[in-house]
């Protein structure tokens, strides 16, 4: 029985990959490298010493999932496969919903057509919107995303929802994550977007490693201690273990099941900053510009759910997060190039 991971190739599907591996599991992944490369599959495969079987597909493709399901037993399905970056998605939405939404389909048509019934969606705290009080609990109303990124996400949570509902058979499991930054200890996977980062970590280390000039920060006048936004970032490395406790979940029973996964505790952008030039030794050069369309001043979560159900908490604190941000973008400047 192998795991199916979509996205397999980028920032957590590739440290995903290397705890799955680890834990034992077999691993096929299906990524398209619109934003990742095979090289992070290839050091996956270094670090653990295992192979991993690679489909270069577009989660789209409908025709894809005939050759990836019948050369392997799929029991299950990690579907990490996105566009992902909040301000790109408020200039190009139709983009948005035609690879995210319209890809989950076609993974779900392929889904029904071949038997497989358990998934873990990689989900988002963007779905929580603006109107809930922080931290997030999972039993508080969705919905009122700001961005199209986050429409996508809460509507593909419905949709797993009513698939279920439809096919009680079925074991769905949502995980909403908060901000995942760090890098595998061995500084040999990490994060590499490609232009320029739309998430704060891999624009910091940039700037750090002289990649970037100068650091924006968007806005330093919201309602936080130090005007600026307020985040739950979390180690990649705990994200991924969150997901094998996701695995192992969803193999038991039927239904859908939603965990948040996060440390619980907030950090604003100047906290982040000043820790990594701690851990780096490094001065990071910044500027402040006017807030960005569709982010919001506070955001962290209440992880409590995942802990008594899943038997997971984050262990990593935020020293650790930024020496392995550093340590993976100075052994590899270029990324992956």
């Amino acid at each position: 029985m192998a795991i199916l991971v979509t996205g397999g190739a980028g920032f957590i599907g590739s440290h995903t990959c290397v705890e799955l591996l680890n834990a034992g599991y077999d691993v096929v992944v299906m990524d398209n490298y619109s934003n990742s490369s095979a090289e992070s599959l290839r050091r996956v495969q270094e670090l653990t010493g295992k192979a991993v079987r690679l489909y270069e597909k577009d989660i789209r493709d409908a025709d894809a999932y005939a050759e990836i399901f019948s050369q392997n037993t799929i029991d299950s399905i990690i579907h990490f496969a996105g566009l992902k970056a909040v301000g790109e998605s408020i200039q190009m939405p139709v983009e948005y919903y035609d690879n995210n939404i319209g890809g989950t389909v076609e993974l779900l048509k392929a889904m029904q057509k071949y038997g497989c019934k358990r998934i873990v969606f990689s989900s988002s705290a963007t779905v929580y919107g603006v109107n809930n009080p922080v931290p997030f609990r999972e039993d508080m109303p969705t919905g009122g995303t700001t961005n199209p990124y986050g429409t996508t996400k809460y509507f593909i949570e419905r949709i797993l929802m009513d698939t279920q509902a439809a096919h009680p058979d079925w074991n769905v499991i949502l995980l909403r994550y908060f901000n995942p930054i760090g890098a595998h200890k061995s500084g040999r996977i990490g994060e590499d977007p490609q232009g320029i980062p739309n998430n704060l970590m891999p624009y910091i280390s940039q700037v750090a490693v002289g990649k970037l000039p100068i650091l924006h920060i968007y806005g330093n006048d919201y309602d936080t201690p130090d005007g600026t936004g307020v985040r739950d970032y979390i180690h990649v490395v705990d994200l991924a273990i969150g997901h094998v406790r996701a695995v192992e979940k969803v193999m038991q029973g039927t239904g859908v099941q939603i965990y948040n996964l996060g440390t619980g505790h907030g950090i604003s952008v100047l906290e982040l900053v000043h820790a990594f030039e701690k851990a780096s030794g490094v001065r990071v050069p910044y500027q402040i510009d006017s807030r960005r369309s569709g982010d919001i001043p506070v955001c962290y979560a209440d992880a409590s759910k995942a802990a008594r159900e899943l038997g997971w908490k984050a262990e990593r604190g935020v020293a650790e997060m930024c020496e392995d941000t550093w340590r993976w973008q100075s052994q590899n400047p270029k990324g992956y190039a």
